[in-house]
């Protein structure tokens, strides 16, 4: 583990660019780039789309280590270049910016009031490739619904079980288990889920783990997490918020950073100038960028 990339990640002012849209997720986020489901007919076809449009935001010079810390690739991106380079080593060497992996497999069906992970049996091969692509760290996803307290038990408990496997093979961990901003007892949710993840906490040795979670109903409420040992870094996921609130929502909250894909991402167009391009991404890097140093 490069203490270089820990101290950044720890210390550094800037987000992270959630980059990591997998095959059900794709689809959409192709289509408010603006490229529709008849445009492609093959799962190849879509990858290969979806592809050039985080080559343009990543190369893009508005994409830089100014404002940004870290991206969250997909697979697929993973295995792929940018200008001639594997993603993960344009984004360290050409932009100072660390390359995170998706790890999860998708998610359950809903039981309990939530959806764990899908069991991670692809993860020891996975990451193995992703050691030798000289990935930083990884993310998984899980999501909390209502405010069942065995549910969110469960999926905090499976957090940290894959979290402690990918810590000990070299990587810092980005554990995400969302709750859903629609949930009619949010708050409810998030004081169960702070309960849970420092009721863990406290079991820990010497791992480091993020935490990806959901802006809370109240400011500042997950700052004993933020303050834990052995937290490295708390950041925040928008979660369909659109780009204005989740950004209004977040500057209220010290010391959480943005995670954001589709608020970073919502006013970029296939069809735009790379000049109109360039413009719209840096006021959302700049916007972003700044409700993440509050």
């Amino acid at each position: 583990m490069d203490k270089k990339q820990v101290d950044l990640i720890k210390n550094g002012k800037g987000f992270i660019a959630a980059m990591d849209q997998s095959g059900g997720s794709t689809p959409g986020a192709l289509a408010g780039y603006g490229i529709k489901k008849d445009e492609y007919q093959t799962e190849a076809e879509m990858f290969e789309l979806v592809h050039a449009m985080r080559t343009r935001v990543i190369t893009s010079p508005a994409f830089s280590s100014e404002h940004i810390l870290g991206a969250i690739l997909f697979k697929h991106t993973m295995n792929n270049k940018m200008e001639g380079k594997y993603t993960a080593d344009y984004l360290w060497q050409e932009k100072g910016i660390l390359p995170i992996l998706k790890v999860d497999q998708g998610k359950e069906e809903k039981k309990n009031g939530v959806q764990l992970m899908k069991p991670m049996t692809e993860l020891d091969d996975l990451l193995k490739e992703a050691a030798d692509y000289n990935i930083f760290g990884t993310k998984m996803r899980s999501v909390i619904h209502s405010a069942n307290p065995r549910g969110i038990k469960e999926i905090v408990a499976q957090q940290f079980e894959y979290g402690k496997k990918i810590y000990d093979a070299g990587f810092i961990p980005i554990l995400e288990p969302e709750v859903n901003i629609k949930s009619e007892d949010k708050l409810e949710s998030e004081k169960i889920l702070k309960a849970e993840i420092l009721s863990l906490l406290a079991k820990l040795d010497d791992e480091q783990f993020i935490f990806k979670l959901s802006i809370p109903e109240q400011p500042n409420f997950y700052q004993e997490i933020i303050e834990h040992p052995n937290v490295v870094r708390l950041v925040a996921l928008s979660g369909g918020y659109s780009q204005k609130e989740a950004v209004n929502r977040l500057s209220k909250n010290n010391n959480m950073i943005a995670s954001f894909s589709r608020a970073l991402l919502q006013d970029l167009k296939v069809d735009q100038s790379e000049e109109e391009f360039n413009r719209i991404l840096k006021d959302a890097v700049v916007k972003i960028y700044q409700a993440s140093i509050t």
